[in-house]
């Protein structure tokens, strides 16, 4: 019994031949753009992700005391440092 059926089955010819895709190009065109949707996304997460980190944005022509200029200067608007403090060590920077 099994073996009639398995014959059926293998003559059966309702695809057409092509295991079901039958000129489906739609599933061409689908595929690629769910590919390049996760291609998209992977690059979005992995930008938020590095930028979210603070990733040290100084281009090579940049100051390199304005780090130390910039936490001088957030040290005195907390208060941290008195004015003459403030100015000394900003002068000692350059």
């Amino acid at each position: 019994m099994y073996a009639s059926l398995l014959a059926v089955l293998a003559q059966d010819d309702r695809w057409g031949g092509h295991m079901g895709w039958d000129g489906s190009w739609w599933m061409a065109v689908w595929g690629t753009l769910m590919m390049g949707g996760f291609v998209l996304v992977a690059i979005w997460l992995i930008r938020s992700t590095v930028d979210a980190r603070g990733g040290d944005d100084s281009g090579p022509d940049e100051d390199p005391f304005a780090s130390a200029r910039r936490i001088l200067a957030e040290r005195y608007a907390r208060g941290e440092l008195a004015t003459d403090e403030y100015r000394e060590r900003l002068d000692q920077l350059g």
